[in-house]
Formats: structure tokens, C-alpha cells, sequence
């Protein structure tokens, strides 16, 4: 498998004002990342919304050599090993009702929380898939995709990436049958999903269970051409934005609607995503219970459900002000 050559982003310098572009959403149709830079994307108050991250470049080695035809290429066998090539291949052509997010074959790990659990726990997976996604986990191209964005998400959103892994640690030391997905320096985030197409075009949907405020990784991967298909579409912000194989971008991905532009028939398309339930940070907000036991609980005092009421009213005020403020010279997308 050979992926087009597309243009690369830069973090040599890793500081929120290293970008020589930094552009501003204001609801025109188009984005495209200028080549050589990650490229931030403000809002009206200069608060950092998202990032396209774009890929590395610091002249050691070739990314889509590398990386990107590598991960693709073991997404493509993984997704063989679990349904086998004839059931993936037809997972483009499903008739069958289609999940919220599309139809294309896909697998998680990681922990959850929600959805009525009483606890943390680790998805579910058999042990053969479980071994399946172990062997993408431990891989070399993964390992610096997921390292990459880390990097870049500490770069452009230091308080709010702090947040994570803080509260991520506090969950994995409360209940050692947690499983990182990644070593704790490679990726703050809990939980993973892999979209294995063959033809990942997700339908417009919302991340509802995700941080409010929090930030998602998208990588796409696969074999298609990004200046005909692959794009991803932020609805709400009226932006279309060209995603080649072997980017990232890092989106509020809880507010913002998205879904992506068809490919062709003949193309493959990936998709690697990482990000934290909103179920784990109230748990650890929580100390450790659910919010049903606190609320039916008679050792809840009333000074203790006053406080939590506050809490909730100032929740995303407070979670805003995790957004790293830009204060250069901007561009209108």
C-alpha cells in the first residue's frame, strides 16, 4: 500500500506561538494546513479551539514511509484477523441499519465509565481481539502517532492535557485493573478506538459521552486521495477541512459536530482515535463514587450537595478556561 504524499507540519519549536499560521474560525468553507506548521484554529475570544496537528517533520526520517503506510497497513491485517477478508471487505456495503457513527467495522479499549456501571471498567474485548489490538498498541508506528499527538497536545492546551493525565492517574491508582493502552508518557488519554473501514466515513454525529471541553485525537489512515474525499466537516463551524493519510487534528470533539467527505469505491480510509470518557473524570471528581451513590447517600451532608450544585453550574466556565489564549497575529480561515 502506497499513500499520496501530502504536506507535513513541523514541531521543532514545541510553544503555543511556534505556528508562523494561526487561523481564526469564522465559518467560510474551506481549511486547508499550510505545509511546514501545526496549525492552531482560535475562537473569538482567542481561545485555543482545536489544533490540525498535521505530521511531524524533523528531517531524521519519512512520516508516511515510517508511519503512516505502516499503521495503515497493520490496521488492514488486524482488521482481517478479526472478521476475516471477506466479512471486513463487505462491512463497506452493509445494508443493515447503521450505527450513529457509520457503518464501518470497528473495535475500542481502554476503560469506560457510564451508561449505569458502578465503576471503571476496562471494555470488553475477547481474548484473541484483545491480543489483536494488544500487538497495534506495542507496534512502532503507533506508538509514535499516539507519542506525536501527546506532544502537540501538550504544545497548544498545557492546563487542559495536565488535567487529563492527572485524572487519569488518580483513576489507574485507585483500581490497578485499569489498563493503559499506552505507557503514561506516550498518551494522556484513556481509551482508543480503531476504525477499520475498509471506507471510514463517519456520518455527522457528536461525541456526546467525551469531556464537554475536552480534546479528541483523529488520525487517518489508509490509502485514498485527500484532495477528492477523507475531509473532515465541522458542521457548526461551517468548515471543510482536507485530513490526508497519516494526520492528526485534536477537536472538542463533544460540541463540535463532524462527519467526513466519501471516498472512492476503490479507496481505503482509517481512522485511529483517542480520547477520555467525561464518565472517568466525574468519577475521579467523585472521589471514587457514582453520582447516584452520593445524591441517595445519608452521610451526604448539605453543605457537601451545595457544593456539587455549584460545581455543575460553573463546570464549563471553569473547564473553558483550561483553552490555552493566543495572542499573535491571526488568519481568517
Amino acid at each position: 500500500m502506497r499513500l499520496p504524499r501530502t504536506s507535513r507540519a513541523s514541531l521543532r519549536q514545541l510553544h503555543p506561538k511556534a505556528p508562523s499560521s494561526v487561523f481564526r474560525a469564522t465559518g467560510n468553507q474551506r481549511a486547508r494546513q499550510p505545509p511546514g506548521d501545526p496549525t492552531p484554529v482560535v475562537d473569538a475570544d482567542n481561545n485555543i479551539l482545536f489544533s490540525l496537528v498535521g505530521f511531524p517533520d524533523n528531517g531524521e526520517d519519512d512520516w508516511e514511509a515510517d508511519v503512516a503506510v505502516p499503521a495503515a497497513e497493520k490496521m488492514q491485517k488486524a482488521a482481517i484477523d478479526i472478521w476475516t477478508e471477506p466479512r471486513w471487505r463487505r462491512k463497506r456495503m452493509s445494508g443493515k441499519s447503521t450505527p450513529r457513527r457509520g457503518g464501518h467495522a470497528f473495535k475500542s479499549a481502554g476503560p469506560s465509565m457510564g451508561g449505569g456501571q458502578v465503576h471503571p471498567q476496562n471494555l470488553a474485548l475477547s481474548v484473541a481481539h484483545g491480543a489483536v489490538l494488544a500487538s497495534l498498541f506495542a507496534s512502532k508506528p503507533f506508538r509514535r502517532i499516539a507519542g506525536f499527538t501527546n506532544m502537540v497536545f501538550a504544545a497548544f492546551a498545557k492546563q487542559l492535557h495536565d488535567f487529563y493525565a492527572a485524572e487519569f492517574d488518580k483513576v489507574c491508582d485507585h483500581d490497578t485493573n485499569i489498563r493503559r493502552n499506552f505507557p503514561r508518557h506516550l498518551s494522556v488519554f484513556s481509551t482508543t478506538t480503531f476504525n477499520f473501514g475498509p471506507a471510514t466515513v463517519t456520518l455527522p454525529h457528536i461525541d456526546f459521552r467525551n469531556l464537554a471541553w475536552g480534546w479528541c485525537a483523529i488520525t487517518a489512515l489508509g490509502n485514498y486521495n485527500p484532495d477528492r474525499g477523507g475531509h473532515l466537516v465541522l458542521w457548526d463551524l461551517k468548515l471543510i477541512i482536507r485530513f490526508p493519510p497519516g494526520a492528526t487534528i485534536l477537536i472538542p470533539s463533544a460540541i463540535l459536530r463532524h462527519s467526513n467527505v466519501n471516498i472512492s469505491r476503490h479507496e481505503l480510509r482509517f481512522s485511529f482515535t483517542q480520547y477520555t470518557p467525561a464518565g472517568l473524570f466525574r468519577w475521579a471528581y467523585n472521589k471514587f463514587r457514582t453520582d447516584k451513590e452520593i445524591d441517595t447517600s445519608k452521610t451526604t451532608s448539605a453543605d457537601e450537595r451545595e457544593q456539587r450544585r455549584k460545581d455543575r453550574r460553573k463546570r464549563w466556565a471553569e473547564g473553558i478556561k483550561m483553552y490555552s489564549k493566543w495572542e499573535g497575529p491571526t488568519r481568517t480561515l
